[in-house]
């Protein structure tokens, strides 16, 4: 395994062209399966070609020059993109480049014309993809040439999240990281031959810029078609052999993932990890990674009551209650408008890169709702309802549905021509006290570290867009401020409040907002929807609960086909004809699940079931256990992959074990518990190997080991059950599911148990553990304490 990693690194091609760190990071892929030893890019590693530095006769770019970059208002080229929905790919609508979406008609056409694929993915909020295409694709001499000897095709990776999948993997196990832009050259066929991410355009430090790989490619293609398809071909036989190559046998691979083995390791890993000072388990740059903080939470809860564990149980709270503070006070929370920005270029949360996405908020709402339910810290309530404000005044579709994402870039102001990365957000000290007036100015600026010269180290600062500017971030608690200026804490919080107000009517009256990706996609729709249900139960706010209503009612209207039973995968001006991938499957059941919890409405749980049947039916791999994340019929998908990692969302194959386990207890359905047992057990390698790669499947897998902790309420007088539902909502119990008996609902029909405690009128709640249900409980005090031991 070490020998072939290093034969993949040693490559002259590999190592020459991922010197670049201009690109949206991925997150790393471990390689914990064996991969075949002749996994390699043969073709290009034994040439020279793509390190020489001269010029190729025959296939001559001309020099790059900025005023072949459009400009004008009135478009000068129009491509097949602008017939497509995406907002990504409508960026690219009017390049000169020839571009296809990833089509019948894009295939038919390289294998017609004999010519390789230009593949090129990205984002619509994507900093690097919005360089890369200002840089070489607005390049009228570029264009022509990838026109003339290339197929080109674009791909927005969040609309198709398998095609990204595939060929991000590829372009990981060859270069030993990842990110967007992605760049990769493929065979007529499909299959990749070379790759990275971003490209300069022309040749720097002696390492060839964008023009000089096209006309090198050409050159090996033409020189060496067939030893680059069967190169290609031998690639993708050893990705399939790397997908297939975990689980062990089945029933064998309990033995690997013990959880006295596997979860001790996992909380020793974050134990060492963990920056003490500043909170995360990685230095810079530092993601939130919500799904570390909540597996921490959840050894918290299974293991504070465990003498021998007790002590590791309180240190994992005190490292995410603490991290969840750092990143609160940072510059990655956007101070005036709410929300996070997508991760810090820096240790200290300060100096984010700006983007916004649907994913962040709706996982760090889950994760600070948690934190408010164990610590009863109200300062990470007011968190929590900071990013539902956001989301629901920025990113709400009228109808329900949550858009994807806002920008990093934007124009500084309405006379600008050139948007920056942060413009909207940063400030320079002058301009805050000019809106602020001077004396609530240096309240505000000591609390938030405004300096004179700008707050940002120019190091997190590579195209100088941010000279002179701050970056808010709370530096000083409030009673220190209000001591050292002497005045009241109260003075101090009420001239920040009136402050920030006066900031933010400043931003949205003089300042042009950044771009939405209003794209609504199912899958990150589901993760708001949790986030959303969890809230409005933990809070008991009936606003909240009406934003995840609407969503799921939005995702049922508009991107479920009730006849067949699918999911679309996004809608934007209608709904796309992109069936939906596992994560829309998994993430909307587990919306629905927690909506239903949040409601006791059982049309959640019927919706749920009948997604988790169709989900069974495209998905799941009957022979070897877990969920693929293409269905089998998409054929140009050459290699169906599985996720156990977690990446900037949760891996899909963790939430549908999670959610394997919630129905099946639920609706009494023992193949999804076996499905469950299988799932778990077809990752058994690599969750034993590195298990800290793989917070919420360990978190699932505990719920599995511990077992559920059923609830059901009885009796028709919601006055009365109300007591008993706040009790509920209000305990983190991780392994807790609570059902109300109701006649005639699906719950009842499938759950023989729950059909019979319907018929009892009287007001009760029943405890069921380890296939027992307890005595009726109708003290709402006792049911606390019960709940609560």
């Amino acid at each position: 395994m070490r020998s072939f990693v290093s034969r993949l690194r040693s490559n002259p091609v590999t190592t020459q062209l991922r010197v670049s760190t201009k690109c949206t990071p991925a997150r790393p892929l471990l390689r914990v399966r064996e991969i075949p030893r002749s996994f390699t890019t043969q073709s290009l590693r034994s040439s020279t070609l793509l390190t020489q530095q001269q010029s190729l006769k025959g296939h001559g770019i001309s020099g790059f020059h900025t005023s072949h970059v459009i400009s004008a208002a009135i478009p000068k080229h129009t491509n097949r993109l602008v017939n497509e929905k995406s907002p990504y790919l409508l960026q690219h609508a009017h390049n000169p480049v020839d571009w296809y979406p990833w089509s019948k008609e894009a295939f038919e056409k390289a294998i017609n014309e004999n010519k390789p694929i230009f593949l090129s993915i990205g984002y619509s909020t994507c900093h690097w993809c919005h360089v890369m295409e200002h840089e070489s694709f607005e390049n009228e001499e570029t264009a022509k040439y990838m026109n003339e000897h290339f197929i080109n095709i674009k791909v927005d990776r969040e609309e198709n999240p398998a095609v990204d999948k595939l060929y991000m993997t590829y372009i990981q196990l060859i270069s030993g990281r990842g990110g967007w832009p992605m760049s990769v050259f493929l065979t007529p066929d499909l299959a990749p031959f070379f790759g990275g991410t971003y490209f300069p355009p022309g040749d720097q430090y002696g390492t060839p810029g964008f023009r000089t790989l096209l006309q090198r490619v050409v050159e090996i293609w033409e020189g060496a078609e067939d030893k680059i398809r069967e190169d290609a071909d031998s690639t993708i036989a050893q990705l399939r052999a790397y997908a297939d190559s975990d689980p062990l046998d089945l029933e064998n691979a309990g033995t690997l993932i013990h959880p006295d083995h596997i979860i001790p390791a996992a909380y020793k890993h974050f134990d060492t990890a963990f920056d003490a000072e500043e909170g995360g388990f990685t230095a810079a740059p530092k993601f939130p990674t919500p799904v570390q903080v909540q597996f921490l939470f959840e050894y918290f809860a299974y293991n504070q009551k465990n003498e021998e564990n007790a002590q590791d149980a309180k240190k994992a709270l005190d490292m995410a209650l603490f991290t969840l503070k750092k990143i609160a006070m940072g510059g990655i929370r956007d101070h005036i408008g709410s929300g996070f920005h997508r991760y810090s270029t820096d240790k200290y949360w300060h100096v984010p890169h700006f983007e916004k996405m649907l994913y962040d908020q709706a996982q760090l709402l889950s994760a600070y709702t948690s934190a408010y339910l164990i610590s009863r810290d109200q300062g990470f309530a007011d968190v929590a309802k900071d990013i539902v404000k956001y989301v629901s005044q920025d990113l709400q579709n009228p109808t329900g549905g949550f858009y994807s994402a806002e920008d990093a870039d934007s124009l500084p102001t309405a006379q600008s021509s050139k948007k920056l990365e942060g413009a909207f957000y940063v400030w320079e000290m002058q301009q805050l006290e000019e809106i602020l007036g001077s004396n609530a100015a240096k309240v505000f600026n000591k609390y938030y570290g405004v300096h004179k010269d700008g707050n940002v180290d120019p190091a997190q600062d590579p195209q100088n867009e941010l000279v002179m500017q701050n970056v808010l971030a709370e530096q000083e608690s409030v009673d220190d401020v209000a001591k050292e200026l002497g005045m009241t804490a109260e003075e101090v919080g009420s001239i920040l409040q009136e402050s920030k107000s006066k900031l933010k009517k400043f931003r949205e009256e003089y300042r042009p907002k950044p771009h939405c990706d209003d794209k609504i996609l199912t899958s990150w729709n589901g993760l708001m929807i949790s986030g959303l249900a969890q809230a409005a139960n933990a809070f008991r706010d009936n606003d909240i609960l009406n934003l995840a209503t609407n969503a799921a009612d939005f995702i049922h209207n508009e991107l479920y086909v009730p006849k067949s039973g699918v999911l679309l995968r996004s809608y934007r001006s209608g709904a796309s004809d992109i069936e939906g991938f596992l994560d829309d499957y998994s993430y909307m059941i587990q919306g629905l699940l927690d909506l239903y919890e949040a409601t006791y409405d059982e049309k959640w749980i019927s919706w749920a079931y009948d997604l988790q049947q169709k989900q069974n039916e495209l998905f799941y791999d009957n022979d070897k256990g877990g969920f693929f994340n293409a269905q089998a019929t998409d054929k140009s998908v050459l290699v169906r992959l599985k996720d156990e990692q977690d990446g900037a969302e949760p891996s899909a194959n963790a939430v549908s074990l999670r959610n394997l386990v919630r129905l099946g207890t639920i609706l009494e359905q023992e193949d999804y518990v076996v499905k469950a047992r299988n799932t778990i057990g077809s990752f058994a390698t690599s969750v034993s190997k590195f298990p800290f790669a793989m917070p919420t499947l360990l978190g699932s897998f505990l719920l599995m080991v511990n077992g559920v902790k059923q609830i059901v309420l009885t009796g028709d007088d919601e006055a009365q059950l109300e007591p008993f539902k706040q009790i509920i909502s209000q305990a983190f119990v991780p392994n807790k599911i609570s059902v109300q008996a109701k006649k005639g609902g699906l719950i009842a029909e499938k759950n023989p148990i729950v059909a019979q405690l319907a018929e009892d009128d009287k007001v009760a709640a029943y405890i069921c553990e380890n296939f027992t249900c307890g005595l009726p409980v109708q003290d709402v005090n006792e049911f606390r304490a019960k709940i609560e031991s």
